[in-house]
């Protein structure tokens, strides 16, 4: 149930990325022909723009950890026992909730001191522009304590403690295959 929650969350966090890139472009290519065809151009779609990249980085970063979409070196941890692979995932999740612990308390930081900053153009609150870095360490960090709490657990069987696509690649490196061999005809 948990994870069909994940998952819903996940899909609608895709939806406000693809509606939030649909903007970008309109407004960026609209202000473009406005100014070279016009003379003239929307003042507000710069700095709209470049607050929408922002939100949608951070937005993709929250999936992207849900999916343990983001880079890792798997090549090393394919070489130790599951109980040493295990260990450095620890490890790994210790030092990443670290990470997201620091991003929090820097961006909410800067989003109280800049809560009541004006926006030179549209005038809104800055502190929206920081709170992207807010809303992915609340949500990032759930998904690495979830993640860790399944690991430790057991939850996470050992076959799938390397999950990434260099798994495969080192694999057939060491001259191991999955599945039946491959002969050419």
């Amino acid at each position: 149930m948990l994870n069909a929650f994940i998952d819903r969350c996940c899909r609608w966090i895709n939806v406000l990325i693809a509606l939030a890139l649909a903007v970008m472009v309109v407004m960026v290519f609209g202000n473009v022909v406005l100014r070279y065809g016009f003379n003239s151009g929307i003042t507000v779609s710069e700095e709209i723009s470049r607050w929408l990249f922002v939100w949608i980085t951070f937005m993709g970063a929250i999936v992207a950890v849900k999916e343990n979409g983001h880079l890792g070196t798997d090549i090393f941890l394919m070489k130790l026992s599951p109980v040493g692979q295990r260990l450095c995932l620890v490890v790994s999740h210790g030092l990443m909730l670290f990470c997201t612990w620091l991003l929090f308390s820097g961006a909410l930081a800067q989003a109280r001191i800049n809560w009541d900053v004006e926006a030179p153009v549209t005038g809104t609150s800055v502190g929206i522009f920081y709170a992207s870095g807010v809303v992915f360490a609340v949500a990032s960090g759930l998904l690495l304590l979830l993640n860790l709490w399944r690991l430790l657990s057991g939850h996470i069987r050992d076959d799938q403690l390397v999950r990434g696509a260099g798994a495969h690649e080192g694999e057939a490196c060491n001259g191991q295959q999955r599945g039946p061999a491959h002969t050419p005809k």
